[in-house]
C-alpha cells in the first residue's frame, strides 16, 4: 500500500463530542465498502456504549485484560472465544440472521466450542460412541425438504458427549475421536446410527467465560442434547441440536441453545423398529425428519428481512452479495 497516496484528514484536539466522526472517516478510505459500513456501525455503537455507561479506565482495563485470558485459553480443541459468543447470546443471533427459516423447515441451534473436523465417516447402523457407561440409544432420522420430499446425499455431521457430560476432545489422553461421526443420507433422505442417551453438562466453566458466568450469578449447564449439521451444494448450511424433553435446563439453557421444535421424546423400541435397525425391542429410540430450505429459498428470505429490518432502523445501504453496505448513489 503506498502511503503517500491516501488522504488522511487532520486527527488533533479530538474530544468526546467529535472522536467519532473522525475515527469513522478515517476508517472509510480502504476499498472494501462491506469493511467500511461494519468498521461504521461498529465504531458507533462502541463509542455510544462507552458514552452510556460513562466507562472507567479501570473497567476498560479489565476488559482487555478478559479479552486477553479468553484468547490465552484457546487451544486447537477448546474455544473460549466462541463460548463467550455463545453466553452473549451473539451466536444464536448471528445464525438466526445468516440462516433465516421460512415455515416447516427445521430451525438451527448454536454450533458450540466442541465441534472437530476429525470425525470418522461412518455407514449407517454404526456404533458412534463406545462409552461402556452410555445408555444405548438408536438415532433413527429422516432429510427431506420443504414439501416432504427426501434429499439425497447429505453430508451429515454428528457430535454428542459421553455419559459423563465430556466431550472427546476434552481428554488429553484420547486415542481418537469418539461420539461424533459424519454420514450420509440414503436414496430415501434415511440415515441412523447407534449413539447413547444424551446427558446434561457444563460448558467448560474453569476459564474466563465461566468467572463472568459466576459474576452474573448464571449456572453453566446445558441440557441433554446431540448436534447435527447438514451440508449439501444447494441447500442452505443448517447447525442444530435436538434437545431432549424434560431435562432440567430445558428452559435455562447457558448458551440459549433451546427451541421449541427441536425438543424431541426418547421412545422405547418397538416390534417393527427392532426388527429393522436390529435393536432390543423397548430400547431407546430417537427419531426425527429434519428439513433443509435451498440456498436460492434461504438467500431471498435473508435478503427479505434484512432489507425489512434496516428499512425500519432508518439505514440508509444497499445490498452487496446479501450484505449491507452504505448506498451512496
Amino acid at each position: 500500500m503506498d502511503h503517500s497516496s491516501v488522504h488522511i484528514p487532520p486527527m488533533k484536539d479530538l474530544t468526546i463530542a467529535n472522536i467519532t466522526p473522525n475515527t469513522i472517516l478515517i476508517n472509510s478510505q480502504g476499498p472494501s465498502q462491506r469493511l467500511t459500513y461494519v468498521l461504521e456501525r461498529l465504531v458507533s455503537h462502541l463509542h455510544d456504549f462507552a458514552r452510556e455507561t460513562r466507562l472507567s479506565t479501570a473497567e476498560w482495563r479489565a476488559a482487555i485484560d478478559f479479552l486477553t485470558a479468553v484468547g490465552q485459553t484457546c487451544t486447537a480443541v477448546r474455544q473460549e472465544f466462541i463460548l463467550l459468543s455463545d453466553i452473549l447470546g451473539l451466536s444464536l443471533l448471528v445464525d438466526s440472521i445468516d440462516h433465516p427459516k421460512p415455515p416447516r423447515s427445521t430451525e438451527g441451534s448454536v454450533l458450540g466450542p466442541f465441534h472437530s473436523h476429525e470425525a470418522a465417516d461412518m455407514q449407517h447402523g454404526d456404533a458412534v460412541s463406545h462409552d461402556p457407561l452410555g445408555e444405548p440409544c438408536l438415532v433413527a432420522c429422516r432429510v427431506t425438504d420443504v414439501h416432504g420430499k427426501p434429499v439425497p446425499g447429505v453430508k451429515v455431521d454428528v457430535w454428542e458427549t459421553d455419559s459423563t457430560g465430556h466431550y472427546d476432545v476434552q481428554y488429553a489422553e484420547r486415542e481418537g475421536p469418539d461420539g461424533r461421526c459424519v454420514l450420509r443420507s440414503d436414496a430415501d433422505g434415511r440415515f441412523w446410527f447407534r449413539a447413547i442417551k444424551p446427558v446434561p453438562y457444563p460448558i467448560p466453566h474453569d476459564g474466563p467465560v465461566g468467572q463472568l458466568l459466576a459474576k452474573l450469578h448464571r449456572h453453566p449447564y446445558r441440557p441433554a442434547h446431540m448436534h447435527f449439521m447438514f451440508e449439501k451444494e444447494g441447500w442452505d448450511h443448517l447447525i442444530t441440536a435436538l434437545y431432549l424433553r424434560g431435562d432440567p435446563y430445558e428452559t435455562s439453557d447457558a448458551v440459549f441453545g433451546v427451541k421449541q421444535s427441536l425438543v424431541v421424546d426418547l421412545l422405547p423400541a418397538d416390534a417393527h423398529t427392532s426388527e429393522r435397525y436390529g435393536v432390543a425391542e423397548g430400547s431407546l429410540v430417537l427419531k426425527h425428519d429434519f428439513v433443509l430450505v435451498t440456498s436460492e429459498a434461504a438467500r431471498e428470505l435473508r435478503d427479505e428481512r434484512s432489507r425489512e429490518a434496516l428499512a425500519a432502523l432508518g439505514r440508509k445501504v444497499k445490498l452487496l452479495d446479501g450484505l449491507p453496505v452504505p448506498d451512496v448513489d
